[in-house]
């Protein structure tokens, strides 16, 4: 197969069972999990996941996070995302100009987790796009039909989990031309060759990126910079800087006493390993 990013012919790199519980339910019915890697951009994903039919794809999506949201004890096996810093600096992006919130949205949302958070402790409104998970018609859900360019497109663990290009450029698509992409997702130097790495224990985690790859994504997609946040674990794309970014940054760390943002022209390589 090819890779989805550059477009060179991924190669066989390793293989993983998923056989301690919970994954090991979840994956019962689909095995041994084949993944390739890109040996130009360093690219990671699953055939096996890719090989999956669309029904059969969705629905080990929906189990799997379904699970996650609604454990009782709020002790689960992974990581869930930092909603609350996420919110805050999105909120702290958009008090400097950095970002616009206005229409904007979350897309890939879930149960709107983030969109709740921010309306409730800092009086900000954000759409959530999610076909699949809707938890109740509270009127912060898009429908597919309501997408169109927004300031800013939010997306948190989503990039793991796309198995084609067209699904990566659906969501770049929904970025207006002056507009930013957010992204939640694990970015490294270099994916391991290592079944036991902790990325992988969700059964849904399928593609996996490199600096180098979100480098040409970014250039194919038109980003000309980027911003990360340790704290939110989040990168911010930029298609245009309307104001001075590079100041602005450094006068939000000065005022955090922090090294809370940092800011690169092209893709910020943060993690240099995995």
């Amino acid at each position: 197969m090819n890779c989805l990013i550059c477009n060179a012919e991924t190669k066989y790199y390793f293989s993983k069972k998923y056989t301690e519980p919970p994954f090991d339910h979840f994956m019962k019915d689909i095995g041994e999990v084949f993944y390739y890697q890109c040996p130009f951009c360093g690219f990671t994903i699953s055939k096996t996941h890719c090989d999956l039919d669309e029904q059969r794809w969705e629905k080990l999506n929906f189990d799997f996070h379904h699970y996650l949201e609604t454990r009782s004890d709020n002790e689960t096996e992974i990581n869930q995302p930092p909603y609350i810093q996420q919110a805050i600096m999105l909120k702290i992006l958009a008090e400097n100009e950095i970002i616009n919130l206005s229409n904007s949205v979350d897309y890939g949302g879930g149960y709107g987790t983030l969109s709740i958070l921010l309306k409730k402790y800092f009086d900000q409104s954000i759409s959530v796009y999610d076909p699949f998970m809707q938890k109740e018609d509270n009127g912060i859900y898009l429908t597919k039909e309501e997408l169109k360019k927004h300031p800013t497109v939010f997306n948190s663990g989503l990039f793991e989990h796309l198995t084609t290009r067209a699904s990566f450029d659906e969501i770049n698509d929904c970025v207006s031309d002056d507009g930013c992409m957010v992204i939640h997702t694990r970015i490294s130097g270099y994916i391991p060759k290592d079944p036991d790495w902790f990325y992988l224990n969700p059964p849904v985690h399928c593609a996996f990126h490199t600096n180098k790859s979100m480098e040409i994504l970014m250039e194919q997609w038109g980003y000309i910079s980027s911003i990360y946040c340790l704290t939110g674990r989040c990168w911010v794309l930029l298609k245009r800087e309307n104001v001075d970014v590079k100041s602005k940054i450094d006068l939000i760390n000065k005022e955090l006493q922090a090294n809370y943002l940092t800011y690169k022209k092209g893709f910020v390589d943060f993690w240099k390993e995995y």
